[in-house]
């Protein structure tokens, strides 16, 4: 049986590096970078990337991380998540229906409350260059976020510091990848200890460093 994760690390394709290196699962990581990060990806020596017929077979939406698992593709890493945590069981995965649901609603969730505003915040405060930023991006971004963070920081109270089940899950990982986004705004953490507080123990994981360190690693 052979795992193959496409994508580069600064990319979703993190977030299912992190979840494989809890799961202590053996893979091959496959670089693709995005096509927009190259200055000509139609160039001899160009890497794979994005929009290169090899991978726009695994992913004809020519969008990273996708997986080959044996033969079995599968495209979106929160969907590739949820996928690995059912295959391989143990206590990451959702225990019954009730706790699948909660998974799924919590990674829709993540996606649809927050994600967009969540990038907003690391692109126009922090990655892209000064010339680039436009603070009133950043501004509507900080004005979204305090009511789900405020959701996120209830729930992990009430939850024992965990996104479900009282324990560290596939859930933490998926909402906690997209949270990581918003970052530079550390006045919306601030304001929600509990978030910050779970964030921090998440990024403490060994095998979030590991995943890290390798992101550290590439070229930016």
């Amino acid at each position: 049986m052979t795992l193959t994760i496409y994508g580069c690390y600064r990319s979703r394709a993190t977030r299912n590096v992190w979840l494989a290196n809890e799961l202590g699962l053996a893979y091959q990581h496959v670089p693709v970078i995005q096509v927009y990060r190259l200055p000509d990806p139609n160039a001899a020596d160009a890497p794979m990337h994005t929009r290169s017929p090899e991978f726009l077979k695994v992913n004809p939406n020519g969008r990273i991380p996708a997986i080959d698992d044996d033969g079995f593709i599968l495209n979106e890493s929160l969907a590739i998540n949820l996928y690995l945590a059912r295959k391989h069981g143990g206590p990451l995965a959702p225990k019954d229906a009730q706790e699948e649901g909660l998974a799924t609603m919590w990674a829709l969730w993540a996606a649809t409350e927050c994600e967009t505003h969540a990038l907003n915040l690391t692109y126009h405060l922090a990655a892209y260059p000064p010339e680039k930023r436009d603070p009133a991006v950043a501004a509507a971004a900080l004005a979204a976020l305090p009511s789900p963070f405020a959701v996120l920081d209830q729930q992990l109270a009430q939850g024992g510091g965990y996104v479900m089940g009282g324990r560290f899950t596939v859930a933490d990982i998926n909402v906690g990848e997209v949270i990581r986004y918003a970052k530079p705004a550390q006045q919306l953490f601030d304001a929600a200890p509990n978030v910050k507080a779970w964030l921090d123990a998440l990024h403490a994981r060994p095998a979030f460093q590991k995943m890290w360190a390798a992101r550290d690693s590439e070229a930016a």
